[in-house]
């Protein structure tokens, strides 16, 4: 595959990462604050979709594309802001992991208590602020490796 097409293809990836990542962060808080058990329901509902569509194949696309671009490019995996970035990257999915599992526990909460016609429980707003905290964690790393692939600075 050409160079130019593997780099469109990371950048993409990558693009997806970042915005789905903010763009699915940022409704569910929202609608979280909002606490109208039909509107967080909704938006777990669509947080776990937006993952699972877009977040996991690009979680998948940006390594691999990252791969060929570097060995292509003539880069050593063990040229420094490679090899930081990979670490962010793994520290990214480190918290991606749980956070996802997460979002599938509160969607499965939101849901029932809708059924049911009863409030969240408690569990619900304790995955709530574990899930933001790994957002927290997770969202410098992020901007971090954007930097490093830009720059390459060491």
């Amino acid at each position: 595959m050409s160079y130019l097409i593997l780099k469109g293809l990371h950048i993409f990836g990558a693009m997806v990462l970042l915005g789905t990542g903010l763009g699915i962060a940022f409704f569910l808080y929202r609608a979280n604050g909002t606490r109208d058990l039909k509107v967080i329901s909704f938006a777990a509902r669509q947080t776990v979709l937006a993952d699972q569509i877009f977040t996991l194949p690009a979680v998948i696309l940006t390594p691999v594309t990252g791969f060929f671009l570097a060995r292509q490019a003539g880069y050593s995996l063990a040229s420094g802001w490679l090899t930081v970035s990979l670490v962010l990257f793994v520290v990214a999915g480190a918290c991606w992991v749980p956070a996802a599992n997460l979002q599938t526990r509160m969607r499965n909460l939101a849901q029932s208590a809708v059924q049911e016609n009863r409030e969240l429980p408690i569990d619900y707003w304790h995955h709530a602020r574990r899930w933001f905290l790994l957002g927290v964690a997770a969202f410098p790393a992020a901007i971090l490796i954007f930097v490093l692939m830009i720059f390459k600075p060491f």
